[in-house]
């Protein structure tokens, strides 16, 4: 695919216009949430996948259509459901007239995929989704079939009701890019939430960039060039989350497993993106903080004496991050 862009300079300028222009869009319909919005956006641009945690109520369906919809990507939705099965996530092959076997595709095989309440479907079910996110391809029968680039998953869980569920192991959790909180929005957005809810006045997304231009736009991220001190503060923070002998005296006290190397990996990806859309052509040891927490607490498991004391994961990654 040849690119639009005279150069890397030309087509970082574009990117940082285009999340400006996205992020008028995305307000027509989303009431607040910009961080949430920015870190969303940061995954689809890092070829990434974000789970994003809420209570029920609070637009995460809205607000992953919308982004779709200003992308110009084609979006589904699946409801994961205790019976659910891997085939209705993926697809079957079916029998024809003819008696001959077609593959029918599933739901999967979208641009942006909303796995709504993961956590409700048996690990089996789980593992179908997975694999479509770490392969970007679908085997039935012997026979690979290749997901739609670009291909982003969204996956959400009700942090309140765990009963009936079953939690993503911790193996399978740090498939996902970003851990990203929904919280609830603020007196005055809920007012203006409820009057435009209610109105009859449905307010149209425009499309700001196309499947094309956000291919391009990931390799834009890759070649972004970064600063060893950026990359070894990146693998340093990552480091001190591991408890061990020489491990950190916060990962030893309230830890009991730390990040792996693709934590790493996500901290640099994410800072270089982070920077590009605040209009900067290399990232600093600030573009990894902004995204050390929803990088960072999916990925670290606390002991007990933390549970104890109350003290969050958000805090601990504070604390790693002051150290």
């Amino acid at each position: 695919m040849a690119s639009q862009f005279s150069n890397d300079v030309e087509a970082a300028d574009a990117l940082s216009e285009a999340h400006k222009k996205l992020k008028k869009e995305i307000a027509k319909v989303v009431v607040g949430q910009d961080e949430v919005v920015r870190l969303l956006l940061t995954s689809i641009f890092c070829q990434g996948h974000s789970l994003l945690v809420g209570v029920p109520g609070l637009a995460k369906t809205l607000l992953v259509h919308t982004i779709a919809t200003a992308l110009d990507l084609q979006f589904k939705r699946i409801q994961f459901t205790p019976d659910l099965m891997p085939s209705d996530i993926v697809g079957a092959e079916t029998m024809d007239k003819e008696r001959n076997f077609q593959f029918v595709k599933g739901p999967v095989f979208a641009n942006i995929v909303l796995a709504d309440e993961i956590n409700r479907t048996p690990p089996k079910t789980q593992a179908a989704l997975l694999e479509s996110m770490q392969e970007y391809s679908v085997t039935i029968a012997g026979q690979q079939y290749a997901l739609p680039k670009p291909f982003f998953v969204l996956a959400t869980q009700n942090p309140i009701e765990q009963e009936g569920t079953y939690p993503l192991p911790e193996a399978q959790l740090d498939r996902f890019m970003f851990n990203v909180l929904l919280d609830y929005p603020t007196y005055d957005q809920e007012v203006m939430i409820v009057k435009n809810t209610t109105a009859d006045d449905i307010q149209s997304v425009n499309k700001v960039l196309t499947a094309d231009q956000i291919i391009e736009f990931q390799h834009l991220v890759r070649r972004v060039p970064i600063a060893d001190n950026v990359v070894e503060y990146a693998v340093k923070l990552s480091h001190l989350t591991r408890p061990s002998v020489n491990g950190s005296a916060i990962a030893n006290e309230f830890l009991e497993w730390g990040a792996g190397p693709r934590a790493s990996q996500f901290l640099v990806l994410g800072a270089k993106c982070n920077a590009l859309l605040a209009g900067k052509y290399s990232p600093d040891i600030e573009d990894v903080q902004a995204i050390a927490k929803p990088v960072l607490r999916h990925r670290i498991v606390r002991n007990f004496k933390a549970e104890a004391e109350g003290i969050t994961l958000d805090g601990i990654i504070e604390k790693l991050i002051q150290a």
